[in-house]
């Protein structure tokens, strides 16, 4: 099987042009330098020199190249957002996305490349000098028309294409107008030249004005060119010099389009992602200017003139020409009428494809599917959408998109995002939305902030919401409500309560034909029962909650149904029946790509398939439930595959492994802040070491567990190799009898992973005091890090046992 690609690099549209010398001085700067931002104007081609860059780097970055693009990010917070997409990287509970970003990338070797970081540019600096500061392997390629002003930043300015000069006459400008020209007369070199000459060398309006040869000549256009220069020069003087050309370039192509062309052009630009026919002729056509049964022409017209891209029937604009639109749009006094309409637009079009894909009883699944796969392919103009909502203050639209939209990110595994989108639309102006729909979003903020982990808070905002839904008519949406406050009650010790809500779903959702929640609500009540030890209760009502889903046909709610019954059959002793309903869950999640929930089902697999002495197997599962969490950065996730699979080392009698796994499971949870972490396993574990292995050796394990990659544990329990990182080598062998007794007291507390107030309290001295034994401690033993004093206490414990 051939290995997956390292990058996701689109590619090349068509051929590129130029730029040679640029690219070998780029591609030499990577070895000494880790952040290089390409500027200049925009149109001069620093998107596409980045991408051809980095496309000639893939074989330097072992863990990739990867391209985010920003061009649609319209708010600085979305920028983390947008990275941590583009990394497959999950907001996980009670920690910043930020964070989870950088502890994902801390060890990473790649080329990240951030395209279009000029709007904001400030966002990207501080993101950037975090990212240097954390991540000492990591390298950064920017493309923006202003430089990020960070230390250690590379400004490689981005020059116009070589002019043709004499005895140059095929200078790369005149090449690229070659390339790119459909029809070009005999003769026509001089002109060519004349009008790169004119154009500045500025690669988009040398393709803008290629595109027109198929009805101008070379020298018509030249003469049109500089006509436009003149004009914007002296018009304008208010734009930004390095505006000034692309303006003009942008300008003239503009005004050569047919009326017609020119207003949907300029009505295109409400769109944010790529967008089909029907969406364009159902915002842009308002029977007055463009009629619905004209836009297809007039789009395949735009397409030929390269102010519109196409690919496999879907449309995009280049971002500058979506700009320029966007400003001929205002300047129309049209913005708000149809980014309106955008917006009420695509409200019903999220609504039809929830109704069909989630909410109808009897839709097959290739349907319920293709409704997901299109839903979360128009989440960038959803994003849009909702800004629109909340910069126009329109509550009732964006609070209904919200609630209909965000259950594809609820589906797909995504939470955090919706969070944000809630509060912003909930402290808008409330009175014009109807109240069901305030209710229904306050619970849906909740289900957000129950997946973050704030369950006093969630808690608190779903029952008021589910009193005030109370008195309105069920329907769907009425039946999640009840299963966030459900949940909100289980994960807050309110069993009985949390019961009542259920009960009471069920009998609402059962009477209205709701199949869906009948069966999420039998699944609640199976919950409810393993709680109480009844596991052939609960192991009865998942199996009528699984034949009530099978009925409705969504996979997302099957696979859930399928892993709780594992974990039921797992608790009974059933592992074989454990293992079946954990393989069935599979397939489904692959194909919603919902990499968190199948991360977790793998791990389960790897423990049962360990619990029927299938340890092959059990490492297959779990190497691949790791692969999943490291794509994901998901480190709850990552600690449980390493503990489980500390339990399959010691199971085949690999005792060494199985401490170091453990301690880096250990070590990890601590980063997370779930201290409380040594379970009755663990500590039988080291009791078994420390009698086979002895005292001082099991400590060495220990200490140089936590100082191990969680990649690195994995692969030593995995038994793909035994080569511990520099960080954890053995130090230099020092007599204890440098130290003091009371140092050498430190230095074995330091051997335990305790923190300097930790160590304090169980001396009774100050944490000042402790920090200066340490820093005595480093000065006699050459040392530069706590980690070198524990695995040197370790080993000297070890060698004195």
């Amino acid at each position: 099987m051939a290995d997956a690609p390292r990058h996701n690099l689109p590619a090349e549209p068509n051929r590129f042009v130029g730029r040679e010398r640029d690219l070998d001085d780029l591609a030499g700067l990577f070895d000494e330098t880790r952040l290089v931002t390409l500027c200049g104007v925009g149109g001069i081609g620093k998107t596409r020199l980045a991408r051809r860059l980095a496309a000639r780097l893939v074989s330097d970055f072992a863990d990739g190249v990867w391209l985010v693009e920003l061009a649609r990010i319209t708010r600085p917070e979305l920028v983390v957002q947008a990275l941590a997409d583009v990394l497959g990287v999950r907001e996980e509970i009670g920690h910043p996305l930020s964070e989870t970003l950088l502890a994902r990338l801390e060890r990473a070797r790649m080329l990240l490349v951030l395209d279009n970081c000029e709007h904001l540019v400030e966002r990207c600096a501080e993101l950037a000098a975090e990212l240097i500061a954390r991540c000492p392997d990591l390298r950064l390629l920017l493309t923006s028309r202003e430089p990020l002003r960070v230390p250690g930043e590379l400004i490689w300015r981005v020059p116009p294409l070589d002019l043709p000069v004499p005895g140059n006459p095929e200078a790369e400008s005149v090449r690229l107008f070659e390339d790119r020209a459909s029809v070009l007369p005999p003769g026509s070199a001089v002109d060519i030249a004349r009008l790169c000459t004119a154009l500045d060398g500025l690669p988009l309006a040398i393709e803008l004005a290629a595109a027109r040869t198929r009805m101008l000549t070379p020298a018509q256009i030249a003469d049109r060119i500089g006509d436009r220069f003149r004009l914007l020069t002296s018009g304008d003087r208010t734009a930004p010099a390095r505006q000034r050309t692309l303006l003009a370039a942008v300008d003239w192509s503009h005004d050569l389009l047919e009326p017609k062309e020119r207003v949907l052009l300029r009505r295109l630009s409400v769109f944010a992602g790529p967008f089909d026919l029907e969406l364009a002729e159902e915002i842009c056509a308002d029977g007055r200017l463009i009629e619905a049964e004209e836009v297809l022409d007039l789009l395949g017209s735009l397409v030929d003139k390269s102010l519109v891209l196409s690919a496999r029937g879907r449309f995009r604009l280049l971002e500058t020409i979506r700009q320029y639109a966007g400003r001929r749009l205002r300047e129309e006094g049209e913005q708000e009428g149809f980014r309106d309409r955008h917006l009420r637009v695509f409200c019903d079009l999220q609504v039809r494809l929830y109704d069909t894909g989630l909410v109808a009883a009897d839709t097959p699944w290739p349907e319920r599917l293709a409704c997901y796969t299109r839903g979360r392919a128009l989440l960038d103009d959803q994003r849009a959408a909702l800004g629109w909502a909340v910069e126009s203050r329109n509550a009732p639209l964006g609070i209904r998109l919200c609630l209909i939209g965000s259950s594809v990110l609820e589906v797909h595994g995504d939470m955090g995002e919706s969070v944000e989108w809630y509060e912003r639309l909930l402290a808008l102006d409330l009175s014009p939305v109807p109240p069901r729909d305030v209710a229904l979003a306050r619970a849906h903020l909740a289900f957000g902030l129950e997946n973050r982990d704030e369950l006093g808070r969630a808690r608190d905002l779903v029952l008021d919401s589910v009193a005030e839904l109370r008195g309105e008519p069920y329907a769907f949406e009425v039946g999640i409500a009840y299963l966030v406050a459900a949940n909100a009650l289980l994960r807050t010790g309110k069993v009985e309560e949390a019961v009542h809500y259920i009960e009471e779903l069920h009998a609402k959702a059962d009477e209205h034909g709701d199949i869906f929640n009948v069966a999420l609500a039998m699944l609640a009540l199976s919950s409810v029962a393993m709680k109480r030890g009844r596991l052939r209760e609960a192991q009865r009502q998942a199996e009528t909650a699984l034949a009530v889903a099978q009925r409705h046909g969504h996979r997302w709610a099957i696979a859930r149904i399928s892993q709780h019954l594992g974990g039921i059959a797992e608790q009974r002793g059933d592992l074989q029946s454990a293992q079946e309903h954990f393989a069935a869950a599979i397939p489904m999640l692959e194909e919603l790509d919902n990499r968190v929930e199948l991360a977790a089902c793998l791990a389960r697999l790897g423990r049962v398939a360990a619990l029927l002495h299938d340890l092959p197997l059990a490492r297959e599962r779990l190497r691949a439930s790791m692969a999943l969490s490291l794509e994901t950065s998901h480190r709850l996730g990552i600690s449980r595959c390493l503990a489980a699979l500390s339990a399959v080392a010691e199971a085949g009698g690999d005792l060494e492994g199985a401490v170091l796994t453990a301690s880096a499971a250990t070590a990890l949870r601590e980063t997370m802040g779930q201290y409380s972490s040594k379970t009755v396993r663990v500590d039988e574990l080291l009791a078994t070491a420390r009698a086979k292995v002895g005292e001082g050796h099991t400590n060495l394990l220990w200490t140089r567990g936590r100082q191990l990659s969680p990649e690195e544990a994995a692969e030593f329990a995995l038994g793909q190799g035994r080569t511990i990182s520099p960080a954890a080598e053995r130090v230099e062998r020092i007599p204890r009898s440098v130290l003091t007794s009371r140092e050498q007291e430190i230095a074995g507390l330091l051997t335990r992973g305790l923190s300097n107030r930790a160590i304090a309290e169980e001396l009774v001295i100050s944490p000042a005091t402790v920090a200066r034994h340490i820093a005595n401690i480093m000065e006699k033993l050459g040392f530069t890090a706590r980690a070198q004093i524990a695995v040197w206490a370790a080993e000297h414990e070890h060698k004195s046992a």
